[in-house]
């Protein structure tokens, strides 16, 4: 047993509690330090004081409330195979490593005689690694083995084949990459390489060995479908992704041969009359709410919420094909054209889709509110259920606001009325627990026909789409607090809060708009809302949106909790999507084993470890399926401008790197670059602070958020790439402190060269400057270029 601590002689050095943290395989925090060098009162301030300065000199990192070694790796971590070292053998490195913390480790890999299939793996492939700290090696820090290789080099190219003229005497045609990072470096396919391509087809092709002169050959290896039928551009992300599609025999036979859930086992609730409220184009129904006031007269002012989910676990049971299927997808992906599920129709679209008036599965859970809208409790149950109606979020909206329409009209005061007088009552709680509040509105793509772009829209926010969005949240919550109760692994969603460095940089840019970011204490989401606030209505709030949304970290999932920064909840797991969500099913089994409620449990083999696997794998799929869907959007969008080169649009500025300016239109919310080499007749700085790029000569900055007309200079539909040029004038900024941070652009070539330490101060806003042919802050001609002696 620990004594107290009584001496200042006898507090533990730095290296003595780094050492600590260094030594503990699972969470450690303030707590477990204290009660290992038993300190106390005093004594634990003093030590709050030194893990601070740890963190903020880099020594250490926090993780919600656990802290770790900064020079340590998680037990289990996705990696990327590099290269190999003077013996051979393949060395990785974590696939996602913050710069800022240096150069990231070397794990070297241990590669059995005879690997598991699927375990075995070469330099570029990206695999899940289980590693353990090496002590003795000078070249790697880390050894990893194996578990499952997630992504296989890529040696081949995906592009659009588009034949020569018939006039052409060689034949053969030329490949047009869909990698936007590709745009324009076309590859040359003689007809004896072209494997049966036909004009429009998207092929896969292996590199050839270079000639020395012309376009680099190349020869199709795989025909994967023609771009000529409707609903295609979809497949170009399906296949550079390599998002599986097809489901194998034996799965769609284990779909096919499940049978509707019965009473058995269930508690009868078909006459709850529970409704689902979607999207009107949603083709599954995954989830129904209902609400009444509670009758308990302890609780008067209070509500009963049920929130039902179907039950995807009684028909994909653990270690079934089905259920290997849906762990290699993770999640179902959502194009404008298509959807790739996770599960085939059978179950998404069949059994488990709550259709009005036939009888479902689903596992539901009874909330009981209190009158401040907080939750007092909750139970699980598993049910058959009835929906008694299928409404859109616009229909349930029009009813409750003097609308309704033959379906909602009956259903208007026994079902949504008190639907939303219970949401105005968890309102409540919600905004007294207040959540970060970002307002970043999401475009929605409405397509012909033939698949081509109709409109681009903004749908409305409305109480319908909160009214879901808080009941399922609070359902999210119940399920996490349930399994934590019973002490059952389960794979929470996690969201880190900010790092120091980002929050830092945060406060810098704020300060260029005369604002501050008062943190004191533990960072909490009001602390981001106070700076939203502030600039609501103005001018630079799409400007700070964006900002404070890039301070955030990224929400995964993770068999650890450190809570959900952005919820401001302790506790959180993903429940109410088992349909679209591998995490959401396996909460489900958790569930069902906890208490007891029949076949489809989650497999006593199941750890902490296990699951650790799975959420990283998981956390991986979902960001696939996000760079999919938003690369479809933009190849979609490129196609509808494709023809109006040269016409002219408004847009904001959505980036500032060294390469130049990110426009995202007014209108379509196309995005486009404009290079920096067609910014003007002088370097252009680029300012960090800032997120601006700043003309070394004239001061003419563009920032962030700036509202600028640009003129579409090039569309390449096939990689969904857009050029512009600017044709706005920058603010003019006189100079004070010095504040380019000595990068400077040749407007030549775009590339960055680093002078040293200026003398220059900094700049303040002093209006605007017209732009020119070959004047500052417009697209400079060939005779526009800088006269000796003025650069920079």
């Amino acid at each position: 047993m620990k004594k107290p601590h009584d001496a200042a002689d006898a507090f533990p050095s730095r290296d003595s509690i780094v050492a600590f943290i260094r030594a503990q395989p699972g969470k450690v925090g303030t707590r477990e330090i204290a009660r290992e060098f038993g300190l106390k009162n005093a004594a634990r301030v003093e030590l709050k004081r030194i893990l601070r300065d740890l963190r903020e000199t880099g020594v250490i990192a926090k993780k919600g409330k656990a802290l770790h070694d900064n020079a340590t790796l998680p037990p289990t971590i996705v990696a990327d195979v590099t290269g190999k070292d003077a013996d051979g053998e393949l060395i990785a490195s974590p696939a996602e490593w913050d710069e800022a913390d240096g150069e990231p480790p070397k794990i070297r890999l241990y590669l059995p005689r005879h690997p598991q299939p699927g375990t075995a793996v070469g330099v570029g492939d990206r695999a899940l690694l289980r590693i353990d700290k090496l002590e003795d090696d000078d070249d790697a820090a880390y050894r990893g083995r194996v578990i499952k290789v997630l992504d296989q080099a890529r040696h081949r190219v995906l592009g659009i084949y588009r034949a020569n003229p018939p006039t052409s005497r060689q034949g053969g045609g030329r490949l047009i990459p869909v990698d936007k990072k590709q745009a324009g470096r076309e590859l040359a396919i003689a007809e004896a390489d072209r494997g049966g391509a036909q004009d429009g087809d998207l092929v896969s092709v292996d590199l050839l060995r270079g000639r020395g002169y012309g376009l680099p050959a190349g020869r199709v290896k795989e025909r994967l479908g023609s771009l000529k039928t409707e609903k295609a551009v979809s497949l170009i992300a399906i296949h550079a992704h390599e998002i599986p599609q097809e489901f194998p025999a034996d799965v769609l036979r284990e779909a096919d041969s499940a049978e509707t859930a019965t009473l058995e086992g269930r508690e009868d609730w078909r006459d709850v009359p529970l409704v689902t409220i979607d999207p009107p184009d949603a083709k599954d129904h995954d989830d129904a709410v209902h609400a009444e006031p509670d009758s308990d007269p302890n609780n008067r002012g209070g509500f009963i919420v049920n929130v039902a989910i179907a039950d995807v676990a009684f028909y994909v049971r653990p270690g079934s094909a089905l259920d290997r299927e849906a762990l290699k997808r993770g999640n179902s992906v959502y194009f404008p054209d298509r959807v790739v599920p996770m599960l085939p129709e059978r179950i998404s679209n069949d059994l488990c889709s709550l259709r009005p008036s036939e009888p479902r599965g689903a596992l539901a859970v009874r909330m009981v509110i209190a009158p401040d809208g907080r939750k007092k409790s909750h139970t699980f149950h598993r049910v058959l259920m009835r929906s008694a109606a299928k409404l859109s979020y616009a229909q349930a909206q029009a009813a409750i606001d003097g609308r309704p329409d033959d379906i909602t009209g009956p259903l208007l005061t026994p079902i949504l009325e008190p639907l939303y007088a219970a949401y105005a009552c968890v309102k409540r709680a919600r905004d007294e627990r207040d959540p970060l509040d970002l307002d970043l509105p999401e475009r929605k793509i409405l397509l012909k026909a033939d698949g081509t772009v109709d409109r681009v829209v903004t749908p409305e926010r409305l109480d319908a789409h909160r009214l879901i969005e808080e009941f399922m949240i609070l359902a999210n919550v119940a399920a996490a607090e349930t399994l934590e109760k019973k002490a059952l692994p389960l794979i929470y969603r996690v969201h880190d809060e900010p790092t120091t460095e980002k929050v830092h940089n945060l406060q810098e840019f704020l300060k260029t708009l005369d604002m501050n970011f008062a943190k004191s204490g533990a960072l909490r989401p009001a602390m981001f809302n106070r700076v939203l606030a502030q600039v609501k209505g103005h001018d630079a709030e799409p400007l700070v949106n964006e900002v404070v949304l890039r301070s955030q970290s990224q929400a995964e999932y993770a068999s650890e909790n450190y809570g959900h920064f952005g919820l401001n909840l302790r506790r959180y797991a993903h429940f109410t999507s088992p349909i679209r969500r591998y995490a959401d099913l396996v909460v489900h089994r958790g569930l069902i084993r906890a208490l007891g409620l029949g076949a489809g449990a989650l497999p006593e083999t199941e750890t902490v470890e296990t699951l650790s696997e799975i959420a990283a794998g998981i956390s991986l799929t979902e960001r696939r399926a996000m760079k999919a869907e938003r690369e479809t959007a933009d190849r979609l969008i490129a196609h509808f401008l494709a023809d109006r080169v040269g016409a002219t649009f408004e847009g904001r500025i959505s980036g500032v790197t060294r390469a130049g300016l990110f426009v995202k239109l007014t209108g379509t919310g196309a995005d486009g670059l404009i290079p920096i080499r067609t910014l003007g007749s002088e370097y252009y700085n680029y300012d960090e602070t800032r997120h601006a790029l700043i003309g070394s000569r004239s001061g003419a900055m563009h920032r962030l958020g700036d509202v600028v007309e640009v003129r579409l200079v090039e569309a390449a539909p096939v990689a969904g790439a857009l050029r512009f040029e600017l044709l706005s004038e920058g603010t003019i900024l006189t100079r004070g402190r010095r504040s380019d941070r000595g990068h400077k652009a040749d407007p030549a070539s775009g590339v960055f060269r680093k002078d040293g330490p200026h003398k220059e101060a900094p700049y303040k806003d002093s209006g605007k400057r017209k732009g020119g042919k070959g004047k500052p802050g417009r697209h400079p001609s060939r005779k526009g270029k800088p006269k000796k002696g003025k650069k920079g």
